[in-house]
């Protein structure tokens, strides 16, 4: 496992990811199922589960509801150091790869094959 740090300032989606699995983190941290999060804060779980899963847009009053029913500050919400899988960290990395232009992809190349050494 890796320790992996999100960055909310520039990749948007990978934070979103990020943030929407610290939320399953820490509702697993409370034994709590989807359904009964879902249930307290109003919302249906196929929505919760797009939220964990990163592919929603949670509203900041959403947010808001979720730390409240998981009795979390709403920093820990954005506190993303979480384990990430090798398997997690390489798909990370071929999104990232897939938006850089041909220069910064280069470089990017030129970086990881030294450190690969």
């Amino acid at each position: 496992m890796v320790h992996y740090y999100c960055l909310l300032g520039g990749l948007m989606k990978t934070s979103k990811r990020l943030i929407g699995a610290r939320i399953k983190s820490l509702r697993e941290t409370k034994k709590m199922t989807q359904e009964r999060l879902a249930e307290k804060i109003d919302i249906n779980t196929v929505y919760l589960s797009n939220i964990e899963r990163g592919m929603a847009n949670p509203t900041l009053d959403m947010l808001i509801r979720i730390s409240d029913a998981l009795e979390a500050d709403m920093w820990e919400l954005f506190d993303c150091r979480h384990e990430v899988s090798p398997k997690e960290l390489r798909e990370m990395l071929k999104k990232l790869a897939n938006e850089l232009d041909e220069d910064k992809l280069k470089n990017a190349f030129r970086v990881l094959k030294v450190l690969a050494r």
